[in-house]
């Protein structure tokens, strides 16, 4: 794990976000979700330096803290045409328009859009629901060659396959919590089209209902156990970090 990581660290927010630091020193977080987000540690709640934010759609739980840590940092956000217009009309500057099937540099990562199944809107204050584009997921390399995949919220998907025909993500990030998104046992099945070797399961035990997504990492575990059995799961609590 420590060389394949090439001296990234990842770090888990909570839900489905994480910050990456890379070996070059920059700092970039995908859908941020840290001041009303349960599981967040008080600690890590407060953003300092950042450069790059990343976001799959426009679901509060995915997209709440991305105008204020744009406005405190300055830095780019890399988002759907729909979304990036979205922020630019609200005085975001720093915006990098992108659609599926794209591949940019930015900074010191190269960032690659790809699919993801499920929807996009974005709430504003008042109640007024405002469409969000198409939901994506992305595949980032970092200066090593570490390629890692965070899914965003979807389901499966058999093209999920040409991804990692097309990219080889060593480490894929993949929401399990269900009802809204994939189940463990659906998770597992993206596992072995991926066909990856290290997986980390995001977007559980927490909801915009007041039930908890169902899902479970000890699900996800057992399905790997038969469906991808090569493949290792690193269950990470949230401030915790995979680091090289």
């Amino acid at each position: 794990m420590d060389e394949m990581l090439g001296g990234t660290r990842i770090t888990y927010l909570g839900h489905s976000t994480f910050r990456f630091a890379t070996a070059g020193g920059e700092q970039i977080i995908i859908d941020p979700w840290l001041t009303d987000n349960p599981q967040t540690p008080e600690s890590l709640k407060q953003v300092d330096a950042l450069h790059t934010i990343l976001v799959t759609h426009g679901h509060f739980d995915h997209f709440d803290d991305v105008i204020p840590l744009a406005r405190q940092t300055g830095a780019t956000v890399v988002a759907n045409f729909e979304i990036s217009t979205y922020l630019m009309g609200k005085g975001i500057e720093n915006v990098m328009p992108m659609q599926k099937g794209g591949t940019v540099q930015v900074g010191g990562i190269q960032v690659t859009v790809v699919d993801a199944l499920h929807a996009s809107s974005i709430a504003e204050e008042d109640g007024t629901v405002v469409y969000g584009g198409e939901p994506c997921g992305y595949v980032v390399e970092f200066e090593s060659g570490f390629k890692l995949y965070h899914a965003g919220d979807t389901g499966i998907f058999g093209d999920m396959r040409l991804i990692g025909e097309l990219y080889h993500p060593d480490l894929a990030i993949l929401p399990i919590g269900n009802q809204v998104l994939m189940s463990p046992f659906e998770a597992a099945h993206a596992a072995r089209l991926l066909d990856v070797r290290h997986v980390v399961p995001m977007h559980y035990g927490t909801s915009p209902f007041p039930v908890p997504l169902p899902g479970t990492p000890e699900e996800l575990r057992e399905h790997l156990s038969s469906i991808a059995p090569e493949t290792a799961i690193h269950v990470m609590a949230p401030g915790d970090d995979l680091a090289s």
